[in-house]
Formats: structure tokens, C-alpha cells, sequence
């Protein structure tokens, strides 16, 4: 069980130095629709392009574009 107390203002002053990006991350990483579908395409082991453009448009979610050279 958590010890933080969600009615207390204090209990979420940390939150204030999330970026946004993070901010988005740690509410999307609770939901439990989103957390299923993560595990079915974990459980794929290789997905698909298809499988994983589909996966980022329903939850929202941008790559940035790696530079296929070499560093």
C-alpha cells in the first residue's frame, strides 16, 4: 500500500520538476488498457511495423528519428 497521502498538496510537490514528457509518461504508465496492450506486443518478441504503428497511434506515443549513421 502507499504511504503518500493523496489529499495532502505536499504529497505532490515533487511533481512540479517533471517535464511534461515525464509527466505524460508516469499517468500513461499507470494505465491499466495501456500496460495490456505494452505486454501483448512484448510478448510478440518481434512486432511488426504495423504492430507497433498501431500501438503508438492509439496511445498517442512519438519516436524521435534516429540518424541510421554511424556515431
Amino acid at each position: 500500500m502507499l504511504s503518500i497521502d493523496w489529499r495532502l498538496p505536499a504529497a505532490y510537490r515533487h511533481a512540479k520538476q517533471i517535464p511534461a514528457a515525464g509527466f505524460a509518461w508516469e499517468y500513461l504508465r499507470r494505465n491499466d488498457d495501456y500496460r495490456q496492450d505494452f505486454e501483448t506486443i512484448a510478448r510478440t518478441g518481434e512486432p511488426t511495423g504495423s504492430d507497433l504503428e498501431m500501438f503508438a497511434h492509439r496511445w498517442g506515443l512519438r519516436f524521435p528519428v534516429r540518424s541510421r549513421r554511424a556515431a
